[in-house]
């Protein structure tokens, strides 16, 4: 209002861009007043463990940006890693970066702040994004499927089928196909009335659908497709693929059953590995009110924590070409 009386007065003075700053003032001063905040009651016994909890998370959090971005180094460097395999197990890696930098930050903050709060647009951008980066480590996965059906079941069309456009091609739609899926809901949220303001969580997810008034049976429905589409199915495709690459593997010579026990069993441990973290994290917002809190904060922790430590170390382990040039960096690094 101070804004408005002082440009009537002096409005021969002072600039029309002025009355412009004072509008986009006031609105922006409303806005920050009617922000939304969700209070995140999902910690245990905060007060007691707060720099516990804070210790091993930005430990774990360090050990994450570090161990992947090595591999993805390893990938980047060496040009006999840029091949479809490397480029894909890098894009992997990176995904699980970009996964825990849009949880573990906030994380931190409220591990040693008096009140775990976050406002509800915040909220929903931390829910699009956890979903959009959970569903493209599938379709990543289901893409290294893909390659190594063709490496090993057809290797002599390897190279026409597997060029860089194809990679490309694949790298851009396992990000872009589940951001898509996921903007509907997103979006349709935006507006939705709140008659609860406590998530039963230490991060946003879909637990974030029982704090509306009226949950929408048309984006449950359409959830319900998303799960199939971009999870359900991409399992599916790389079970089959396996499969297939097991059965060509088991009448072929000994060379070709080590060629896809070696390549084979990396990509089919993460599977595992993330789709039981996948499924803990369904079944947990389902049966939200039946599971304990300790339990969940435990399960939640980990779920956070094991998939994106888990892969590089797989990865760096079980790849020979990456194994070698992580013993190559090692030795040189303890020679200095």
């Amino acid at each position: 209002m101070c804004c408005e009386s002082f440009i009537m007065v002096n409005y021969d003075i002072i600039p029309v861009s002025f009355t412009y700053f004072c509008h986009f003032f006031n609105r922006l001063l409303a806005d920050t007043m009617n922000v939304t905040y969700i209070h995140l009651g999902g910690h245990v016994e905060l007060e007691k463990y707060r720099y516990v909890y804070f210790s091993i998370m930005v430990t774990g959090y360090v050990l994450i940006l570090s161990s992947n971005s090595t591999v993805v180094c390893l990938v980047v460097i060496h040009k006999n890693l840029h091949e479809p395999m490397y480029i894909f197990i890098a894009a992997l890696l990176i995904n699980s970066i970009i996964f825990s930098t849009s949880i573990y930050p906030k994380l931190l903050i409220d591990f040693l702040s008096e009140k775990q709060i976050v406002s509800y647009e915040a909220c929903l951008i931390q829910v699009f994004a956890f979903y959009t980066l959970s569903c493209s480590e599938y379709l990543l996965l289901a893409a290294m499927a893909f390659d190594r059906f063709v490496s090993i079941c057809k290797p002599l069309q390897y190279h026409t089928i597997m060029r860089k456009r194809t990679v490309s091609v694949f790298l851009v739609l396992a990000w872009f196909v589940p951001a898509c899926h996921i903007a509907v809901p997103f979006i349709g949220n935006a507006n939705s009335k709140l008659c609860s303001f406590t998530l039963k969580g230490i991060f946003c997810n879909n637990s974030v659908n029982y704090l509306f008034c009226v949950a929408s049976k048309a984006l449950l429905m359409y959830g319900l497709v998303v799960l199939f589409n971009i999870a359900v199915f991409p399992m599916v495709f790389i079970l089959f693929t396996y499969t297939m690459i097991l059965i060509v593997a088991y009448r072929s010579c000994g060379d070709v059953r080590k060629k896809a026990a070696q390549t084979c069993l990396p990509h089919l441990l993460v599977l595992i590995n993330y789709s039981c973290l996948f499924a803990y994290d369904m079944i947990i917002v389902r049966l939200e009110s039946d599971i304990s809190k300790a339990v969940r904060f435990a399960m939640t922790m980990c779920i956070i924590m094991c998939s994106p430590l888990f892969n590089p170390v797989i990865y760096g382990l079980k790849m020979k070409e990456i194994y070698k040039h992580l013993r190559r960096l090692f030795s040189q690094t303890r020679r200095k």
